[in-house]
């Protein structure tokens, strides 16, 4: 472009972008990439100088549940309005996060309200998975059909939990359907039958403590259910993500899938890859539970090179967030058994900047990796349009990070509505300074500009494969 008048022009940033990691200038104009390059003619209204930084795409987290009503009836402690911010804070411009169904509910006006919700209070960008919980009364039939041609093209279905599992005939119904047009169905995998049947030892063992909470979700239940559900989608041909891989055993099972052909993708999330079940024998375990529960080190290296060759391809947070009191993990008391604590932490907020320490500053993966694997691929996977890259005609949703950045964590000092940082004394080296989401500076130095119901909702578009 030859004296082109742009509205913002970001100098001297070390950029990612598809073609090559490298010294470069991006020009903004109306929201969008306008252009990118080493020398580039034009004045803006507004420059900066990003010299010593990393310009990376804004991330993208496909995994939050964000104002939502569990299956057990509990509403998670962030509105659209603090998750986003605490997600803006955290260098992530764009949420997919989850218009829950319960039985009896018809699955148009559980996205039309939640779609609501979101229209008044999200600052940054969104989409929606559904989650079905009931096919009947026409779900099946005329509202997911219509949703999806609407653009909600992913489906999520959990294997166990009273109210919301699914049945194997039911699963399969779906996958033909989510085959027939063009969706994706994502999984909550955890054999159902194995988890009751530990979790009724244990209580009648008096293991009642949180700290048992990961015996009661056994390695196997994953291990079965991964597996059935690869089965199901070769059989059906169906595309299909596995959420929250947390075992040796569950990543094997993706790649070998993969390996003949299923159309299988996997997610893990920092808490797989920074704690272990050890976690747990802490005092304040009940902030820790999350399902599946976290798991060894020997588990944490198997995700790092399933990560390493493709076979993992997104790290996402499962912002599942309850306060430490009677709104959240308490609802039920403060001395109850580990099956009637809430389950689920915070993490929009730590999920880049933990894994920029890891893959960066510690030089675990580099760069680019870490750009493909928090941005790139789940805008990709879940066909988002304009996210994920730094290229031109894309929305300029940008982080700039100062890589030298420095922070240690402390017991309360996230933006969210939870009460507390599970990740409370990690150190982090590289932090986003300056984050846009359409073209507009949203934070900037710690401070947030953006208004409750400035995010747009998008539609996501014809999905792809890793092998398409």
């Amino acid at each position: 472009m030859q004296n082109t008048k742009f509205d913002t022009i970001i100098h001297g940033g070390i950029a990612v972008t598809p073609q090559k990691t490298s010294q470069t200038s991006i020009g903004i104009i109306d929201g969008k990439i306008a252009a990118i390059g080493e020398n580039l003619a034009g004045t803006a209204e507004t420059v900066i100088d990003a010299t010593g930084h990393f310009v990376l795409p804004g991330g993208v987290d496909t995994h939050c549940h964000i104002e939502q009503i569990s299956g057990a009836g509990l509403l998670n402690a962030d509105t659209f309005e603090t998750a986003t911010r605490s997600a803006a804070y955290g260098g992530t411009t764009t949420v997919v996060s989850f218009a829950a169904q319960h039985p009896g509910q018809k699955m148009k006006q559980v996205v039309g309200d939640y779609a609501e919700l979101a229209r008044k209070g999200a600052m940054i960008d969104y989409a929606f998975h559904m989650i079905v919980a009931d096919t009947g009364d026409g779900n099946l039939a005329k509202d997911i059909p219509q949703l999806i041609a609407q653009g909600h093209r992913s489906i999520k279905i959990f294997t166990t939990y009273d109210k919301v599992r699914q049945d194997d005939k039911s699963i399969l119904e779906i996958l033909d359907l989510a085959k027939r047009d063009g969706a994706v169905v994502c999984f909550h995998a955890e054999n159902d039958g194995l988890i009751r049947n530990m979790t009724e030892k244990l209580l009648a063992a008096g293991k009642t403590a949180p700290k048992y909470h990961a015996e009661s979700h056994p390695r196997e239940a994953e291990i079965e259910a991964i597996e059935r559900m690869c089965r199901f989608a070769e059989f059906t041909g169906a595309r299909i993500v596995i959420f929250h891989v947390s075992t040796v055993e569950g990543a094997e099972i993706i790649r070998k899938a993969r390996s003949r052909g299923v159309k299988v993708q996997a997610e893990t999330c920092p808490h797989y890859l920074f704690m272990t079940t050890d976690i747990l024998n802490s005092d304040a375990a009940a902030r820790f539970l999350c399902s599946p529960p976290q798991r060894t080190v020997k588990d944490q290296e198997a995700l790092w090179a399933a990560m390493e060759d493709g076979t993992i391809e997104m790290i996402t947070s499962d912002h599942a967030p309850y306060r430490m009191d009677k709104t959240g993990k308490f609802a039920n008391g403060t001395d109850v058994a580990f099956n009637r604590i809430a389950n689920g932490m915070p993490g929009l907020e730590t999920r880049l900047p933990l894994m920029f320490n890891a893959m960066v500053t510690e030089g675990r993966m580099g760069l680019e990796a870490f750009v493909a694997l928090t941005a790139t691929t789940p805008a990709k996977v879940f066909g988002l349009p304009g996210k994920g890259q730094l290229a031109e005609g894309f929305d300029a949703d940008i982080a700039i990070w100062d890589p030298n950045l420095t922070r240690t964590y402390g017991a309360n000092d996230l933006h969210d509505n939870v009460g507390y940082n599970p990740f409370e004394g990690t150190m982090v080296k590289g932090a986003p300074i300056t984050i846009f989401s359409g073209g507009r500076i949203i934070v900037k130095d710690g401070v947030l500009d953006a208004e409750p119901g400035s995010g747009r909702l998008l539609q996501m578009s014809a999905l792809r494969s890793h092998q398409s």
